[in-house]
């Protein structure tokens, strides 16, 4: 019956038999996943506990907001998940990058600086910092960015970040993914060893992880281990594929406060914002979100093992620490990118009809495709996969509500590259073991 359900679907028994022997070596890797998703699972589970998660939580507000109590206590959960003395977590923050944006804001004043001790920040914050000239940039306010550069040998540059470090540094802006880089994504304890030798150096450093990606990967978050603030969006992990928008700042009170004041107005804060309807999906979709992730992080294993064996480069690698759910591929050329992009987006439930094709996207200096049918716009923890359209011609893959919708974008990437004749099904059957 399995076999027939992939036929129909427009998979090859090459490619099943092929990416089934994959699957078979990593049960080991997945129990792994299987009990840090449980662990998680129980850390949610108690936070929403201890503060008490009652069906009254579920009302709508509108207007101002004013006692908006389901609000107040998601955000008490929040800050109980991610072992922080408060947190802001609304529906009027509307992605990762907004919320980054917000939380600069709010801290920064004019002459103070923000230094990123490991390369350069996602491409859509160049535009937030000033580094493409935007209107309504950092620079605009007098707030200036420098940059260390990872070390040629892909460790941290600790002698040139204690150079770096002056009295108007202000922010430590900490990005735990890789972005559009080809590099690992930072692990718990490197960004505790960060932390712990920058706060050495200048003790009022605030140190700001970006935690997009990354949340519940792994047992600890950043928050456990000295960060001062962790920002992320909810139509990312913490979401759980529910929450149809929203973003999060969890941290230190006072700095909480200062985002408040930017996000809303000052002397407003945290007390304004309704939640207009969306407050259950918020509440059940943390809930899901370990589960939903571990299923991601699955996918990305699977990828990773599924291209390695074909002799892709990939980065991790499907035997390495996952540290976020994003799989990066060197898929060698443009075409095997765009077919690639064009069979996850056959695998979506919504708009596999649609045939991405790159372009010019605001924020990125190459032609992006995309790839994603998602249920919420823009969802990355759905089933997704973007590349810019340049050498190395890398393709970030990630998502997947359910492990198995996450396999089966791999399975169906795979099928792309073999009807383009990128990969031949002499290829899949010399390749197994």
């Amino acid at each position: 019956m399995l076999a027939q359900r992939y036929r129909a679907l427009g998979i090859s028994d090459e490619v099943r038999r092929f990416v089934f022997q994959v699957e078979d070596g990593l049960a080991a890797r997945f129990r792994e996943m299987d009990a840090i998703a449980e662990s998680n699972q129980l850390k949610v589970l108690h936070a929403m506990q201890e503060n008490r998660v009652s069906d009254i939580h579920f009302a709508a507000t509108s207007g101002y907001g004013y006692n908006d109590l389901g609000r107040d206590t998601l955000e008490k959960v929040y800050a109980s998940v991610f072992h922080t003395e408060a947190a802001l977590v609304r529906p009027q923050i509307i992605s990762g990058t907004h919320a980054l944006t917000v939380t600069l804001s709010g801290i920064l004043r004019p002459g103070d600086e923000i230094l990123s001790p490991a390369g350069k920040l996602y491409d859509t914050l160049e535009g937030v910092i000033g580094l493409t000239g935007n209107k309504g940039s950092l620079m605009e306010y007098g707030i200036t960015y420098r940059q260390v550069d990872w070390m040629e040998n892909g460790t941290m540059d600790f002698e040139g970040i204690k150079e770096a470090i002056r009295g108007n540094t202000k922010i430590l802006a900490i990005q735990r993914s890789k972005g559009y880089d080809w590099r690992p994504t930072m692990n718990i304890p490197q960004i505790k060893t960060l932390i712990a030798f920058a706060k050495a150096i200048k003790p009022d450093l605030v140190c700001m992880v970006d935690n997009c990606y990354g949340e519940f990967t792994q047992n600890l978050e950043p928050s456990d281990v000295g960060a001062d603030l962790v920002v992320g969006s909810l139509i990312k992990n913490p979401g759980g594929g529910l929450a149809p928008v929203g973003g999060y700042v969890a941290g230190r009170e006072d700095l909480i406060e200062l985002v408040a004041a930017r996000l809303t107005a000052p002397g407003l804060g945290r007390e304004v914002g309704p939640t207009l309807g969306v407050i259950q999906p918020m509440f059940q979709g943390l809930f899901l979100a370990p589960n939903v992730v571990s299923g991601a992080v699955k996918g990305a294993i699977f990828a990773a093992a599924v291209f390695e064996r074909l002799g892709y480069e990939v980065t991790p690698s499907s035997r390495e620490e996952r540290n976020d759910i994003v799989q990066a591929l060197n898929m060698g050329s443009e075409a095997a990118v765009v077919a690639f992009c064009k069979g996850i987006q056959a695998a979506a439930p919504v708009d596999s009809f649609v045939d991405p094709v790159p372009w010019d996207m605001p924020g990125y200096d190459a032609k992006v495709i995309m790839a994603a049918g998602a249920f919420v716009q823009g969802s990355s923890i759905e089933l997704s996969a973007d590349a810019p359209i340049k050498p190395p011609y890398t393709v970030y893959f990630q998502g997947g509500l359910t492990w198995y919708h996450s396999k089966f974008g791999v399975v169906r990437a795979l099928q792309a590259l073999v009807d383009a004749g990128i990969v031949s099904k002499e290829q899949l059957t010399a390749k197994q073991q």
